[in-house]
Parts: C-alpha cells; structure tokens; sequence
C-alpha cells in the first residue's frame, strides 16, 4: 500500500471522524501550493499499515500524524508544524514555534486533541472527498 505513495509526496494521516480534523485537511489542501501533500485517515488500509510498521498506539497519538518516505512518521506538534512549512505564507510563519521544546507543544497539542470531538464535534464515518479532491487521497 506505502508502495502507491509517490516518492515525492508526504502523507497526512488525520481522524477521519473528527470534524477538526477534516477541517484542517481542507485548510491545508487550500495553502498546500506546490502540491506536497497526500492525505489518508488514520482509519484506513495504509493508515493502519503505518501505525502497525511504526508501532504506533493510537492511545496516545490519535489525531495528525506525517509521514514521509525518507523520513518517517512525525506526531503531534511536530508534525503539524512541519506540516505548516510546506504550506503558503502567513501559515508558514507558524514554523517558528519548532523552537519551542517539544514537551511544551506537545502538552497544547494533547490539550486540544482530548478535548477536539466535545469542541468540534465528531461525524458518523470518514470524510468522503468530492470529486475534484479525490487524487489527493489515498488508501
């Protein structure tokens, strides 16, 4: 399944229930100029081939994760914010919080993850792209 990602894209994995979190796929598609991205739910086939090849626990890491082919899986903050600095500016600017320490950011990011479906709320099943966003999604 990893083998159908091209080798010069990045992937994003995010709730696919999460409102929050399909809001902040569509907000990166928008600023995402130079096409980096591919994106996936957490709950698909490839999404749980990644957490599985990289035993990762969903307990703890349930939200956002990166990954990209030559790098490997970045969680949390760190791939929000690795996100944000592919993305256009003024989003790009919020790279600089990468100086703040990782246990720091990570607490905000656990913050608002825990509390993100009372928040935001949650749908019923996965988001399902339109049709002009589909070559974006994989798995």
């Amino acid at each position: 399944m990893l083998e159908s990602l091209p080798k010069h894209k990045k992937l994003i994995l995010f709730d696919g229930v999460c409102n929050l979190c399909n809001s902040s796929v569509l907000f990166t598609i928008k600023r995402d100029l130079n096409d980096v991205f591919m994106f996936a739910p957490l709950q698909s086939e490839i999404g749980q081939q990644i957490l599985k090849d990289y035993n990762i626990d969903v307990s703890k890491t349930d939200s956002i994760l990166l990954y990209e082919p030559d790098k490997g899986v970045s969680y949390k903050s760190t791939a929000a914010l690795k996100i944000a600095s592919n993305l256009n500016y003024p989003t790009k600017a919020l790279t600089l919080f990468l100086i703040v320490p990782a246990f720091i950011r990570h607490w905000v990011y656990n913050y608002i993850a825990k509390n993100r479906y009372q928040w935001y709320g949650k749908k019923e099943s996965c988001m399902i792209p339109t049709p002009e966003l589909k070559a974006k999604f994989i798995g």
